[in-house]
């Protein structure tokens, strides 16, 4: 696949446009940024528009379902791979041969989807090989208890693919038992746990992989670090705040994990977006919104179109290379790739490198981790958490 290497000027050009305009904001001295200005909300809002009447024209391209090399060494961890993009990404790597663990909330939905696929699959090559492990992540303890028992086998994992996520469209604001909002918890701060806890495993796999499942709503979003619940007076919460700003968070998290890990990890991280894909979250939608959904199948990507760029993400050959060349480069963002599979650049806020350390600081703090917690496990040394039990080790 042509065309990542080959943005990388047009992506410094956008970046030294961003880097001037916060100097000038820094030299006017303004007052702390509460939410997005209108001119950039408004900017949002047209990207989302535009992905979601282009999308299937930018991809044409693109094969469905996408032919993946042989992967025959490659360990994989898919978290929501019951239903939606996780259960193609799930069901495509293990057809091409690699080890897929699907990390789901349901085994038993999972264990009833593996035989399903078994029966399919028989006659074609060997059996596939897939597994299930129990992982919920409105519970920070189940995450620890996964990270733990993944580690403890002493093997490795070269990819993690934190897919899972929730939009809950229309509903009141909810919180996990841990005290967190849903969407902050399941798309942000649980993903956020897991990948830093499974360093260990991802290092014993070097070259290795992070892929987020983002999504282009993190254009319209805004993270406030004094506030992320959203329940203080000065910002409405909608269930549209909650999954716009957990998906900024995301890509701001992974572009400062990205820049920790230095190159001799081998470890790369990577955001993706599936495109506007027609899964379960329509399951949360008004009926009328329900009945659009089906008169315009055209412009919504079906879950198999819609797992493309993930699974290009987490095989192609180029994707660690041109990780590599942005850390090189000291660009400010971490890889982020378009439903096309091609990169495109994360949203202004994304860029605010300010916010997304004050943001980093935040998530470890929520999730109980040290401030030196990457080092620490890059190093070999045990790690603590208040989550789960009592300490993680490299090795």
């Amino acid at each position: 696949m042509e065309g990542l290497a080959s943005s990388t000027e047009e992506l410094k050009k956008n970046v030294e446009h961003h880097e001037k305009k916060m100097m000038m904001k820094k030299k006017k001295k303004k007052k702390k940024k509460e939410r997005l200005g209108w001119i950039e909300w408004l900017r949002g809002w047209m990207y989302v528009i535009h992905e979601m009447l282009f999308q299937r024209i930018v991809a044409s391209h693109l094969q469905n379902p996408m032919p993946l090399p042989p992967i025959n060494d490659l360990t994989c961890i898919v978290t929501g791979s019951t239903s939606g993009i996780g259960r193609e990404i799930a069901r495509q790597l293990a057809e091409s041969g690699a080890h897929v663990v699907m990390a789901v909330r349901n085994p038993k939905a999972a264990l009833d989807l593996i035989q399903k696929w078994q029966n399919e699959w028989s006659g074609k090559g060997l059996p596939l090989n897939i597994e299930v492990m129990e992982l919920d992540l409105l519970s920070l303890d189940s995450v620890v208890r996964f990270a733990e028992a993944y580690n403890a086998r002493m093997g490795p994992l070269h990819v993690l693919i934190n897919n899972a996520g929730i939009f809950s469209i229309g509903e009141p604001q909810n919180f996990s038992k841990d005290g967190y909002e849903e969407h902050l918890q399941v798309n942000h701060l649980a993903p956020a746990l897991l990948s830093i806890l499974l360093l260990p495993s991802l290092i014993r796999g070097s070259p290795s992989r992070i892929i987020n499942v983002n999504s282009v709503m993190h254009y319209v979003g805004f993270v406030d670090t004094e506030d992320m619940n959203v329940v203080s007076p000065k910002r409405k919460f909608t269930s549209l705040v909650g999954y716009s700003s957990s998906k900024l968070a995301q890509v701001m998290f992974s572009s400062v994990l990205h820049k920790k890990l230095p190159a001799e990890s081998g470890i790369n991280v990577v955001c993706v977006s599936p495109g506007i894909v027609h899964t379960n979250v329509a399951r949360d939608l008004s009926k009328i919104v329900q009945a659009g959904y089906r008169l315009i199948p055209y412009f919504i990507f079906s879950p198999q179109e819609g797992s493309r760029s993930t699974l290009f993400a987490a095989t192609d050959p180029q994707v660690p290379e041109y990780c590599e060349l942005l850390k090189a480069d000291k660009w400010p963002v971490c890889a982020f790739l378009a439903q096309e599979c091609r990169p495109t650049n994360p949203s202004e806020e994304a860029h605010n490198v300010e916010t997304a350390y004050r943001m980093w600081e935040k998530t470890l703090e929520m999730t109980g981790l040290h401030s030196d917690v990457v080092e620490k496990l890059l190093e070999g040394d045990q790690i603590t958490c208040r989550y789960g039990a009592d300490s993680i080790e490299a090795n």
